[in-house]
Parts: structure tokens; sequence; C-alpha cells
């Protein structure tokens, strides 16, 4: 039995839960959600919980996405409700960031300014000139803009010059000596 499958997931006021066939939809205050889980799972609504259990007890398939399930669904109803969000830093002399209109414009030590478009669903905010906030109702989707932007200049061992994650801790190196 899965330890993580088992638990059912609390719905939180204000969140609208419904689920129709193999498609689970969330509602919130943040937006809206959908999931489309496999046959071989099956998701109930029971008293304010959402429950994702197998098919079939001798599913193999069923087994393993049964965590997984699980915890797209739980995701998907603290994302609608709270939202998720990636802090970036931006360290170097002359790195900076703003955002102007619906573009993150970035100055990162290249001969010209990288110019991100933010996409629909996600808010990109530069609270200060070296520091990023992406946050957003999809975790996938704010990760995957939060590491499209790092990828611009991955921070560098030597003196940490680059866009790294605020949680990130860099593993720095010594240098030549003479």
């Amino acid at each position: 039995m899965s330890r993580i499958g088992k638990h059912p997931v609390p719905v939180p006021t204000g969140v609208d839960v419904a689920v129709n066939g193999q498609i689970l939809t969330a509602k919130g205050k943040l937006g809206q959600l959908s999931l489309t889980l496999i046959d071989d799972i099956a998701a109930t609504l029971d008293e304010g919980k959402v429950v994702i259990k197998p098919r079939h007890a001798d599913s193999k398939r069923g087994k393993v996405m049964w965590a997984t399930s699980r915890t797209l669904v739980a995701n998907m109803v603290k994302g609608v409700s709270e939202g998720f969000t990636v802090n970036l830093e931006i360290n170097g002399v002359g790195y900076r960031a703003a955002v102007q209109g619906s573009d993150l414009v970035l100055q990162l030590g290249y001969s010209h300014d990288v110019t991100y478009p933010i996409p629909a669903g996600i808010t990109i905010k530069a609270e200060r000139p070296t520091a990023i906030s992406v946050s957003g109702a999809d975790r996938q989707k704010v990760g995957q803009v939060a590491a499209e932007i790092r990828q611009f200049r991955k921070p560098e061992p030597y003196k940490g010059k680059g866009i790294k994650y605020s949680t990130e801790t860099l593993l720095r190196k010594e240098g030549k000596k003479k």
C-alpha cells in the first residue's frame, strides 16, 4: 500500500473540486486547473476530501501511479488556493532585472539585454534589481519558468556570478594560486 497515496487530499474552503470521469477540475481564487488521471486510477470526492485509489488491486501501473496522482491533485488544490512561488537572486556587477510590460528584461553582462516574455498564468515581480519572484497556480509551470530564467546565466563557481535560486547553496572553488 502506498504511504503517500493512502492519505486523502483535504479541500480548503473557497476551492471547488469536481470529478467528471477521469478529469479532475479545481477552481479557486487564483484560477482553474484540471488534471486527466490515467485509467488505472479512480478519484472520488468524499466529505470535502479527494480520495485517490487504484481501480484494481492487482494493477501494477495503478500501484505505481497512485502516489504520483495523489501528489498532482494535492499540488493542484494548493495551487488554486495559495499558489506557488520561486525566488531567484542575481549576483554580479551590473547584473539586474526589470519587468517592462509583459516582458522580463535581464541585463546579465552580455552585449545585449535578454528579453523573456512572461507566459500566461505566471506573475513575475522584480522586487529589487537583483531579486526576481516567479509565482502562479501551476507548480510545474512556475518551476519551468524559473529554470528557464536561471538558464540565461547559471551561477559560476569562482565568484558566484549569475542567477541562482534563493534556496540554492553554491560550492565555491578557490581559483588559481601564484
